[in-house]
């Protein structure tokens, strides 16, 4: 059996973000590849994290910039190695590139970070992105972090398309993999509640994240008070973990602005609600908020940016609006039309079973695991770069940690 390690920039937590989810679906895809699996965290856990006993992967707790990593790993020799996002991967790449020189390194991105930067340096300018923006210094650890590792995961064709054209990185480097869900099934769709016994708008997201928390000042601020002006009764929910006293300040029950913070079960909030509202300015890769909706027959009113990388070819199950006067008119109508209503949500159904079914991806994924680890040395020679940043001369994080290392003794 082969083994995987996984190091995560957290552990994982489903009911809390959408990076949490997606990281459990990877773990299921490498459990149905028989692969035997580690994940090894230095961060905390909180009462949120998921058990990962459940799935029969072992947990480890490590360090950083400590040398008992190097001791772990050289013990467990993994044949695979998997980076929860690039900021892992500076932290331990050059500790696995030494001691698992065979190891296949994968690094999931779960969305460009670099894109995300350079949509909040816009927006904080009141322009559009333009080159300058992109070539933030998170891209420049990003797309280095890409080179030296074997494969990335990338989760949105946008991203693809900016990583191979803007950045002219080669497609044989990159892996395009998005959300691996379950099909939903007509049974499931029938028990849902119907347009007319739900009511008010949801927003979801956690808190800690950004953009989320930036969305929720734009509904507040702009978009609220429109949609409240021609829907008096119409309440919005907004739920998301990790609420700070900056958040639950917002709550004001007079203006049917209600923070109600953690959900429990995303499901049942979500299927209570008649609209979900995604209004987001800046961020990078899939939305898991959407997925929520549309798992949940939820229809949605978005930003560009929320959609982006969601419906493909496919109808959206909502409205896709930046102006915040139309954002509030479609939202509006969205809530009030029961047939315009019940046609995104079947678009949602769509999307869902067809754009993101885990059954379409799991194959092909596994076969490519498969050849790049019978093939790794071929596939490293034609990656020229990636050997150059691993050269001492530019191991800057790598140095760095051996500094921290012998300061900490």
């Amino acid at each position: 059996m082969n083994k995987l390690l996984i190091i995560g920039f957290v552990w994982p937590e489903p009911k809390s973000s959408a990076a949490g989810s997606r990281m459990l679906q990877l773990i299921e895809q490498f459990l149905n590849q028989n692969f035997e699996i580690t994940f090894a965290c230095a961060a905390k856990t909180s009462d949120n994290t998921y058990d990962l006993s459940q799935l029969g992967v072992k947990t480890q707790t490590i360090l950083l910039n400590d040398a008992s990593f190097d001791e772990f790993v050289v013990q467990f020799q993994p044949d695979v190695v998997l980076f929860d996002r690039f900021m892992v991967e500076e932290q331990y790449g050059w500790r696995v590139a030494e001691h698992c020189q065979n190891a296949l390194r994968i690094l999931d991105t779960e969305d460009f970070h670099g894109l995300r930067k350079a949509r909040e340096l816009a927006l904080k300018e009141g322009v559009d992105v333009i080159v300058e923006h992109l070539q933030n210094d998170t891209t420049k650890r990003e797309i280095a972090s890409i080179y030296r590792c074997d494969l990335s995961l990338i989760i949105s064709e946008v991203e693809i398309d900016i990583l191979t054209q803007q950045f002219k990185i080669d497609e044989s480097l990159l892996y395009y993999l998005p959300f691996l869900l379950e099909p939903i099934k007509e049974e499931a769709i029938n028990c849902y509640p119907t347009f007319e016994e739900r009511q008010h708008f949801i927003t979801i997201g956690n808190f800690l994240h950004p953009p989320n928390y930036d969305a929720v000042l734009y509904l507040k601020q702009s978009i609220w008070p429109l949609i409240r002006q021609q829907l008096q009764k119409a309440e919005l929910h907004i739920y998301g973990a990790y609420e700070s006293q900056k958040v639950t300040q917002l709550h004001n029950e007079k203006e049917g602005f209600l923070i109600k913070g953690f959900a429990e079960d995303v499901d049942i909030v979500m299927q209570q609600a008649k609209v979900c509202l995604a209004p987001l300015r800046f961020g990078a890769g899939l939305k898991g908020k959407l997925v929520d909706a549309m798992q949940n027959g939820t229809p949605c009113v978005m930003s560009n940016i929320a959609a982006e990388g969601m419906f493909g070819e496919f109808e959206p199950n909502g409205f896709i609006e930046d102006n915040l006067e139309t954002f509030a008119q479609k939202a509006v109508e969205l809530y009030s039309k029961a047939e315009v209503w019940k046609a995104k949500q079947n678009s949602g159904f769509k999307i869902l079973n067809q754009r993101f079914d885990k059954a379409n991806f799991k194959d092909e994924f596994a076969q490519k695991i498969e050849n790049l680890s019978a093939n790794l040395k071929s596939h490293r020679q034609n990656n020229f770069i990636g050997h150059i940043l691993q050269h001492q001369t530019l191991q800057c994080t790598k140095y760095l940690s051996k500094w921290i290392a012998e300061k900490n003794r």
